[in-house]
């Protein structure tokens, strides 16, 4: 007998290929994909002809804990990642204490075994001063560097200090390429000792000049060591440019549904809620980054969710903190695009499933495939829901997409071979399991 089997179900299955079926896992795998499955499940869902995907993989979340958790902890983060169809997420190191040594990382493993609903891995936050930890704690997925200032105390912006952390070691460097040179010129320029309720400084402050000097400074840390280097949330046409004219084998980067669906015109009416860093840009920007999703210069899709409350959110610039809450969203905005024509079933697979999984080294994981981990997402992606803030399992309640009507809402997802979220709900006494990166 199956642990669970999904019947009449549209599978999507690697390559694009949609087989209306069948699904069985057992002991956390699956076990069988067919046009019609014989026998029984201890558990079974009658799909009813909803799409039944992959898990998504975000690969760029802040769930605040430690020293944050009136925001966001383990728990409520990864409730809403399963209600937006996330099966797994790579937390980043920005907490309080912050993720930079063995200690801390144990803690943090420890605490998502025994809070987390999905799936989870962590990076390790470099310091100036923590090279030996930046290459030895284990299980990291990779090392974050914030080469300009964002939430938290975390920062190496000095070149002699980035130099040492590429030409030392092998892991996965992950860099928020942005200029802290450039933002401190900027904001003495724009803003002085001076506050603002114009939130759309920021993004003047933050221009796309200071996120292509740090990326440029990345890439060339990348080609001098041979080093692996991710771009995180890459927000402007002038990087997509720079990287189409070269980006060597062991580049890749990441776009942002932000950056995506959100411009500078949302200044006007959303205020601080669409704050963040890199900041969003004007609103013919995001065709260079479809763009650069379409032709592979861009290679996955994360939401770098970085919830805030609305207290907080509502102060005047620059005391009003940078970040939006969007774990839950990703999915139903990706698939509203695909409807729309912007993109294909089998591109947001590889973006938000195949992709991170590959990119990361994580096994077993990203695609519906017999003897894959039963990490699966059964959507809806007929009817359209609006957004409601009331509605979001974010710990801080709003959404900066709120209002807008979406389809691809996932009616179950599935972690391990286990049903987590159904219709509505996260069900008690299910946890994830901490992710493996391979070398």
């Amino acid at each position: 007998m199956h642990d669970l089997l999904i019947r009449n179900a549209v599978i999507a299955l690697p390559g694009g290929t949609l087989l209306e079926g069948d699904l069985a896992c057992t002991q956390g795998r699956i076990t069988a994909i067919a046009s019609q499955i014989t026998g029984d499940g201890r558990e079974e869902i009658d799909a009813e002809g909803k799409l039944l995907m992959p898990g998504v993989i975000d690969p760029q979340v802040h769930f605040r804990e430690p020293g944050g958790t009136d925001k966001e902890d383990l728990a409520s983060g990864s409730r809403a990642a399963v209600r937006g169809g996330v099966t797994s997420f790579l937390e980043m190191p920005n907490c309080n204490p912050a993720t930079i040594d063995q200690e801390q990382m144990d803690w943090k493993i420890s605490r998502g075994r025994a809070t987390s609903v999905a799936n989870f891995g962590f990076f390790i936050g470099a310091t100036v001063d923590n090279l030996e930890s930046l290459n030895n704690v284990h299980p990291a997925c990779g090392i974050k560097i914030f080469m300009g200032s964002s939430t938290g105390s975390l920062l190496v912006n000095e070149e002699k200090d980035l130099d040492r952390i590429f030409g030392n070691g092998e892991r996965l460097i992950a860099v928020h390429a942005e200029d802290e040179t450039r933002i401190r010129e900027r904001t003495a320029q724009l803003l002085g000792d001076e506050e603002t309720r114009d939130y759309a400084i920021h993004s003047l402050i933050r221009d796309a000049q200071t996120a292509l000097i740090a990326t440029e400074r990345a890439l060339h840390l990348s080609g001098k060591y041979g080093r692996r280097l991710h771009i995180l949330h890459l927000s402007t046409a002038e990087e997509v440019a720079r990287l189409r004219a070269g980006k060597a084998d062991q580049v890749t980067c990441e776009v942002l549904p932000n950056h995506l669906f959100l411009n500078t015109d949302d200044y006007a009416v959303l205020g601080s809620r669409v704050q963040m860093n890199p900041p969003i840009r004007d609103p013919q920007n995001a065709e260079a980054l479809w763009a650069g999703l379409h032709d592979g210069v861009i290679d996955i899709v994360a939401t770098d969710h970085a919830p805030h409350l609305l207290a907080d959110k509502e102060k005047a610039y620059p005391r009003s903190p940078s970040g939006m809450p969007g774990v839950e969203t990703s999915l139903p905005l990706m698939m509203t695009a695909m409807r729309e024509g912007r993109c294909t079933l089998t591109q947001i697979l590889r973006w938000m499933c195949s992709g991170p999984a590959e990119l990361y080294k994580i096994a077993n994981k990203g695609k519906l495939i017999e003897g894959f981990d039963a990490d699966l997402a059964l959507i809806d992606i007929d009817g359209y829901k609006p957004v409601r803030d009331e509605e979001v399992f974010s710990r801080t309640g709003w959404s900066p997409f709120s209002g807008r009507s979406l389809t691809g809402w996932p009616t179950h997802t599935i972690v391990g071979g286990r049903v987590v979220f159904e219709n509505g709900n996260v069900r008690p006494g299910v946890f994830g399991q901490p992710l493996s990166f391979g070398s």
